[in-house]
């Protein structure tokens, strides 16, 4: 994959109900603007919230534009999750990897890692806390194209 058209997401699983479609329509654009700029793949950590949110709004965008979908999935027991949501967008991917063999307490943090390694463009759905996944992701991706969707 050519690393300068690729993009990901990073965010919180627990967006608030009244922020969901907000967020939503946040997403969409910035999906949209990347692939005017020339991005082809998309690279989503598949875990609930912006994730998925983020998974989907590329999978419906691949039947209109020349892209791409992958999963960065963190271990191998999180494909048998019983998510409808999941399993329908997992099944939408172009390419699925998973970046530990077992679960172990730093297996999403490596995902994250390579996501951001992987991409130009970061895609964030970040409330502005100091501490937890996405907070430190958004820190280590300083220095690329952070696009922070809601503080």
């Amino acid at each position: 994959m050519d690393k300068e058209k690729t993009c990901c997401v990073t965010g919180h699983r627990d967006i608030p109900a009244e922020q969901m479609d907000r967020i939503q329509k946040l997403l969409r654009q910035e999906i949209l603007a990347a692939i005017e700029d020339g991005y082809t793949h998309f690279i989503s950590g598949f875990a609930a919230g912006a994730d998925l949110l983020f998974a989907d709004i590329v999978a419906e965008l691949k039947e209109i534009y020349l892209i791409t979908l992958e999963a960065a999935i963190p271990y191998p027991g999180r494909m048998k999750t019983p998510d409808e949501t999941f399993q329908r967008l997992i099944r939408c991917c172009d390419t699925v990897k998973i970046h530990s063999d077992v679960y172990s307490k730093g297996c999403y943090m490596r995902r994250n890692r390579y996501m951001v390694d992987q991409s130009q463009r970061v895609v964030a759905v970040y409330d502005g806390r100091p501490t937890g996944g996405t907070a430190v992701t958004v820190r280590y991706a300083s220095g690329k194209d952070v696009r922070v969707l809601w503080r």
